[in-house]
């Protein structure tokens, strides 16, 4: 413990961040990586609090505190097994997770003015290290069992279900209709925030562990819900949320006002080498165009700073309610305002107005009202507050909702929510349908990977009491004596 507590020495430093007009102009990550004297020299300033409220505040709960210590300690490896323990991707998660949100956000000595232990940035170097060095390893079970679990969905969620379950023994089979697995950590999340080695490492492992992959898969299509439930002894839905909210506003249908996830879906795939024909064509590269973005969320921030690599002219960010009540990292918004991008707060469009494609954006000024039932202020437009920007691409980043699973799936029996989500008893896991789980987004609705990871997690424990009891009443019964 001698190592530890140095926070009244030793300041808060994150690894060095490139330069703002260096980054700008590739889809490289931000930051470095730190040297193993500075990683523990910044782990050395845990306070190692008898409650940890980074631990508490983590939704996988995390042991943060350890890990820190083994890391000043110089025991990396050590630190490496922590972190593993209670995550299935800590390396993405020190990546993506908003930590100015969850852990560091939480971190006491950040609470008593001595800037927060850099806990993402050191979990991204022990598991970078841990990865570099050869620790990671492919799951070998103890034992190999006969049932078999099939897996809709090949995001965090659904990976991180496999490789619990695979790591219990079960035949694992991960169905996803996408050509790669990873769901929005490969296709909606862009370079400069994960780098897309880093995902694919990762699937691979669970490829080397046995887990089989379908790919370009689609239930619905391919093989209803109904034979998924014969094919397997357990099935989990682990879809995600991926259809888009819609803007109702005049103009909303004009040409180049595009959803979010389109575009960065486009965006990662010309980065992966593939040919999309709506890139070649224009209709996604903002290179040279007048950009406006719609939305404060994460995925609106992921826009704008990916119009910024591509070159836009101008690149704006309109939102309805200030920048306190904005719902993405506030570290996010600092690195696209350090990037060009101009955020107009307290902003809504009214209007879309051109001939066959957008040419202006009106929009009005809003003014935050009474609170709502969730506490949020509502936005209330400003009467004569009109003002108009050019735009000749706009993105539409406004959220995510469920997409109708009953009926894709040919389930319509299958329980949802009035959102559309698939209900669960969260006790269990699982759904209306005996034998069917769910977990992720399409149960809590559009939310972080870290939530992914932990519902995966959750849902892998509850299917592995389901098998084991399903097992049990399987096996022949036993003659007695008489």
């Amino acid at each position: 413990m001698s190592r530890m507590l140095t926070f009244t020495k030793t300041g808060h430093e994150m690894p060095d961040k490139r330069p703002a007009d260096n980054r700008r102009q590739d889809w490289q990550e931000i930051y470095g990586e730190y040297a193993a004297a500075k990683a523990e020299e910044q782990s050395a300033r845990c306070s190692q609090c008898g409650v940890p409220f980074c631990q508490v505040h983590c939704p996988l709960h995390n042991n943060i505190p350890d890990w820190l210590m083994l890391t000043a300690e110089g025991r990396l490896e050590e630190a490496f097994e922590v972190s593993s323990a209670t995550n299935n991707m800590p390396e993405i998660c020190g990546r993506i997770c908003p930590q100015d949100r969850l852990c560091e956000g939480n971190c006491v000595i950040e609470q008593a003015g001595h800037g927060t232990v850099t806990i993402g940035s050191i979990e991204k170097y022990i598991n970078d290290t841990a990865w570099e060095r050869g620790w990671v390893k492919p799951v070998v079970p103890r034992f190999e069992r006969d049932q078999s679990v099939g897996i809709i969905g090949a995001g965090p969620a659904g990976l991180a279900a496999a490789e619990e379950l695979r790591r219990r023994g079960y035949q694992v089979t991960v169905y996803d209709r996408y050509d790669r697995p990873g769901g929005l950590m490969i296709y909606g999340i862009p370079n400069f925030k994960l780098e897309k080695p880093v995902v694919e490492r990762r699937t691979q492992r669970l490829a080397d562990s046995k887990i089989t992959f379908r790919m370009n898969f689609e239930v619905g299509r391919d093989a209803t819900l109904e034979e998924l439930r014969a094919t397997h002894d357990a099935v989990l839905i682990a879809t995600g949320v991926y259809k888009a909210r819609e803007l109702m506003a005049p103009g909303v249908g004009l040409d180049n006002v595009v959803p979010a996830l389109d575009y960065l879906t486009t965006s990662n795939r010309v980065g992966l080498g593939d040919r999309v024909a709506d890139f070649d064509n224009g209709r996604f590269d903002a290179a040279g165009r007048d950009v406006v973005v719609i939305g404060g969320g994460d995925t609106a921030m992921d826009c704008v700073r990916t119009a910024v690599r591509q070159g836009a002219r101008s690149v704006s960010c309109l939102y309805r309610r200030n920048r306190a009540n904005m719902p993405g990292s506030m570290r996010e918004v600092s690195n696209a305002e350090e990037e060009g991008v101009e955020f107009i707060w307290q902003a809504a469009p009214a209007s879309f107005l051109g001939e066959q494609a957008v040419a202006t954006v009106r929009a009005h000024r809003m003014h935050l009202g009474i609170a709502d039932a969730t506490g949020r202020q509502t936005p209330e437009v400003i009467d004569g507050s009109d003002f108009q920007l050019p735009a000749d691409l706009v993105i539409k980043a406004l959220g995510f909702d469920p997409e109708d699973l009953p009926g894709m799936f040919g389930a319509p029996e299958l329980k949802v929510s009035r959102w559309g989500t698939v209900s669960v008893s969260f006790r269990s896991m699982m759904t209306n349908l005996d034998g069917v789980f769910a977990a992720g987004d399409i149960i809590r609705g559009a939310s972080l990977v870290v939530w992914a990871i932990r519902d995966g997690r959750d849902a892998a424990a509850a299917m592995h009491k389901y098998l084991k009891t399903k097992a049990t009443a399987a096996e022949p019964a036993t003659a007695t004596a008489a």
